[in-house]
């Protein structure tokens, strides 16, 4: 071989090498999903309704469903941000943006939120927790596939503005908004709301793909938070749709990377997932009896 030929093969080496740096510099500032779990901590969630729902963000993260579910993304890594939230003024960051690949990083997760304490405001702000939201996905400093708040609470927007002008302007930016409302109690007077899930499915959700969660009893606190946090990393509809591509199961299997075999084929909807047909549309300016807004 002459020099001019192990030349050209020398430039080539490099230029590869030089390329496959480049790219892998570039994935490791993406992530299939930036995720902002923001939960709600006001005075009409009882000690014992907000531990149920810290645990049950806690025993998700150290879920093998859920591990696997990150390991079946394009990248095989997500992002998420831990934030309490309850009046208008009060917003605050508990487990800080984390990126997580697999058991280790989200057991880790799980440990640092069993570690921090637990408050209680007043007043009910999901416009806020949204406001939020927005702000620290615009702040994850990363490229995101998707990009998504998770709003759990039990009652109506009672403080700040507007909650669908906060859900049209975070949804124009490409933001899903998917949520968890809690139903346990039943309405005994101001801040209370019979119909929270219809409220949520007219009021507060919004975006590609977006979903919610109702918590109706005590017991399924865990399982509605496991199999909510899944959906939102694995997209159950997207994946099921993926499967009729493939001429065979072992093919998929390889997409999905495991996670098809943790879950019974066809994928139907799960029975804590609901989709809710309102007979008519909620009225989004309710305050559940609290005095009027200041949009």
């Amino acid at each position: 071989m002459t020099r001019l030929t192990w030349g050209a093969v020398a430039g080539f080496v490099m230029s590869l090498l030089a390329f496959s740096t480049t790219l892998a510099a570039q994935t490791e500032g993406e992530v299939d999903l930036a995720l902002v779990l923001a939960v709600d901590v006001s005075r009409s969630m009882d000690p014992e309704e907000q531990e149920l729902q810290r645990q049950g963000f806690i025993e998700a993260f150290r879920s093998p469903l859920v591990h696997d579910a990150v390991r079946a993304g394009i990248l095989g890594r997500i992002m998420l941000t831990y934030m309490e939230w309850s009046a208008d003024t009060y917003q605050h960051v508990i487990v800080p943006w984390t990126i997580i690949e697999g058991a280790d990083g989200a057991n880790e997760f799980a440990d640092r939120l069993s570690r921090a304490p637990m408050a209680r405001v007043s007043r009910t702000s999901i416009s806020g927790a949204i406001d939020a939201g927005v702000k620290l996905l615009n702040e994850a400093g990363v490229e995101a596939l998707r990009r998504v708040i998770d709003i759990s609470g039990d009652g109506p927007n009672s403080s700040g503005r507007m909650v669908t002008l906060a859900r049209d302007e975070a949804v124009a930016r490409g933001i899903t908004i998917n949520g968890l409302p809690i139903m346990l109690k039943r309405p005994t007077g101001f801040g209370d709301m019979e119909n929270l899930d219809r409220y949520y499915h007219d009021c507060v959700i919004g975006g590609l793909g977006a979903f919610i969660v109702p918590v109706r009893e005590r017991s399924q606190f865990a399982e509605a938070i496991r199999t909510k946090i899944i959906r939102e990393i694995a997209i159950l509809d997207d994946l099921s749709a993926k499967r009729t591509q493939f001429a065979d199961e072992g093919a998929f299997s390889s997409l999905t990377k495991g996670y098809s075999a943790r879950l019974e084929w066809p994928l139907t909807a799960q029975p804590l997932i609901q989709r809710t047909q309102a007979d008519a549309p909620m009225d989004c300016s309710t305050r559940g009896g609290w005095p009027g807004f200041n949009p």
